[in-house]
Formats: C-alpha cells, structure tokens, sequence
C-alpha cells in the first residue's frame, strides 16, 4: 500500500468487546493474571509492556520498514541504542554537526564510562572513510542534520562502514521523505516529540531495528531501564501518524516558500533547506533581534508541530557543543515552518528581519 494508506491505518485494529476504529488507552500499571505466571501475551507489567505502546510499536516499525521499540524521549531511544550496541573502549564516529542533547549524551555521560568517539564531516566522504577503522563499532548519522540541515547519503555511509553499525536519526526527515533501513542502515532513531506527533504535546523517543537480534536488545534496555512513555504519550503519537503525509506536505510547501523570500531579503545569508521537511536555517548578523522581534513564529526550542517556532542554536538548543568541533555560529537562525498560510510566515519574517 502507498504511505498515505499506511500511515492512516498502521498499528490500528478496531477494539474487539465494542468495535471501536480507535482501541482503548490502555491507562494500567498492572495486568490481572488469571493465574500464577498466566497473562496475556507479553503483558504482565506495563513497564515491560502495555498494549497502546505496542500499537504505536508496531505502526512505527511498519512505517519505518523494521521493528520499533518505543521510548519516553528521544535521548532515551540514543542511550539504548548506545548502551546496548557498545561497550567500554568502543570507538563511535558522529557527525561534526549533530544534535546537542546527543552530544552531551556521549561526551557528557559515556565518554566517563570510557566510550571513544571522532566528529566528522559526514558530507565529506573521504573524511568518513579515513575515521572509520576497523574496530569502529558504529557510526551515528543524521540527516538533515541539525542545525546546519547538511544531507548525508547514507548508502555511501554504509559503503565506507567496515564492521560497524549504521545508526541514522530520521527525525527531520520522518519515513515520509526516507526510510533508512531500506538503504542498509542497522537501526533508525526518532524523537517522536517531533513531526511523528506534530502537534507540540508530547515528548516520545523510538527505535527500529532492521534484524532481529538488534530489536531483542533494544526491548530488554527498555524493559532494564524503563525509560518508557506513558500510555497517553503513546496514544499521541500514535494519532500524529495518521496525518504525517498531509503534515509533511505542508511543512515542505511553507519551508519553499520561507526559503524563497529569504535568499532576497537584505542581510540574511546561507539559506539551507534540504528541499523536504520543513526546517530552515540562515545566518544573520542580528539573529537574536529577529527571533525576538516575530510575532507569528514562536520563540522556543523543538521542532516539528503544526506551528512556526524559531530559535537561535548557539544559545538555545546547543549550548552543550559551545567550545566543541560542533559548535555552531552565533548568527545561526532556524525555522521550524509550520502548516500556516505561507504568505503570514513570509511577512513576520520580512517585518522582523527589517527591524519592525
């Protein structure tokens, strides 16, 4: 079936006492067992389990092309996938460009328990090429990445890989624009806190794993650590999916034209825009001004809902790379365009731009 048909109906199988299109939340902590050691399925204990987070599971893994294992945040899918795939000593390559949660995860939290890890220019592949060693045990991507929105061709990561694991956050791109595990990669990461739920009221993580072996261990840090999203955050998520195509459209639709009138607007420099999606960055010598001077754009971190938000990285979301290689400029702005009327998202940004 086509994506759009998909994502309306993944995961989603009317409720079998009353019929209902939607299944119940299922709002537990327990399961009644009908005797010792004799429950339903897999579900004993809603840590290690629970029917709303296993429909959205599975949409995800049906949308993803793998098998999903669902999260309380997005820096909680990383660290599992981390934790499960390395060990002390291993060696990890990152984009030179990431995520500053992600970073501070690794040089902050694991890089004490003795990770090793290299940030390299994922776009510059004879870099890749020349940092990825035999004893590398996975290299973490991104694409779009973030905040800088460079595209990194992810089947020529996988050529250059060696022994390592192919790990790709898919979160700007959503599997509406690319499906990761289609190309080779091992295992996709989102924070579903983004486009996957789209509508800024909830914070989820999720990864999906192409094999087997991979998805087990994913479910056992689960299941160990318990960082697991709540039966409502799951129920959120899982009703973003059912309109991500429709979303993604208009993002991209507004993003186009943000970009057009941006590359004409006085002072603004190096427009990005990977052409999908509906994240945008610039520089601007008065970065912090216009982000503070808009009106229809929101001025707050995240990305990925129904409306415009704006940040300045440098002070906002990536602080934790400030003094690294991945330290961004201080002009930087990025966009996250909404589904509003493009023509009232272009003039918030012409008037603030102009000092209005």
């Amino acid at each position: 079936m086509e994506f759009a048909t998909r994502a309306v109906h993944a995961g989603l199988e009317p409720d079998p006492a009353f019929g209902s299109v939607i299944p119940a939340i299922h709002q537990t902590s327990t399961f009644r067992q009908r005797g010792v050691g004799q429950y339903v399925g897999e579900f004993d204990y809603a840590r290690s389990a629970n029917p709303t987070r296993a429909a959205l599971e599975s949409a995800l893994g049906e949308l993803e092309g793998g098998r999903a294992v669902a999260f309380s945040s997005g820096l909680a899918a990383a660290h599992a996938v981390l934790t499960h795939v390395c060990r002390t000593g291993d060696h990890v390559v990152l984009p030179a460009d990431l995520y500053g949660g992600t970073y501070r995860l690794v040089h902050n939290v694991l890089a004490g328990w003795g990770l090793r890890y290299e940030l390299v220019d994922q776009t510059d592949l004879e870099a890749l090429a020349a940092a990825v060693t035999d004893e590398t045990r996975l290299i973490w991507v991104e694409t779009p990445t973030n905040p800088l929105l460079n595209v990194v061709d992810v089947a020529a990561v996988i050529a250059r890989k060696r022994n390592a694991l192919v790990v790709v956050d898919n979160t700007f791109a959503t599997p509406f624009n690319q499906r990761p595990l289609e190309d080779g990669a091992d295992v996709v990461v989102h924070s579903t806190t983004k486009y996957l739920g789209g509508h800024s009221d909830v914070v989820g993580g999720a990864a999906i794993a192409r094999d087997d072996a991979l998805y087990e261990g994913f479910k056992f840090v689960q299941n160990a650590v318990g960082a697991v999203p709540g039966p409502f955050d799951c129920f959120l998520v899982h009703r973003g999916l059912r309109t991500l195509h429709l979303r993604m459209a208009a993002h991209a639709e507004n993003a186009a034209a943000v970009v057009a009138a941006l590359r004409e607007l006085p002072g603004v420099r190096d427009v990005r825009w990977p052409g999908f999606s509906g994240m945008v960055s610039f520089g601007h010598p008065d970065a912090v001004g216009i982000a503070e001077r808009v009106r229809l754009f929101t001025l707050a971190e995240s990305l990925g809902g129904v409306e415009s938000l704006i940040e300045v990285p440098q002070a906002m979301t990536h602080q934790s790379v400030e003094g690294s290689a991945a330290a961004v400029p201080a002009d930087l702005v990025r966009l996250s365009c909404g589904i509003e009327a493009a023509a009232d998202l272009v003039a918030d940004l012409r008037a603030a731009i102009a000092g209005d």
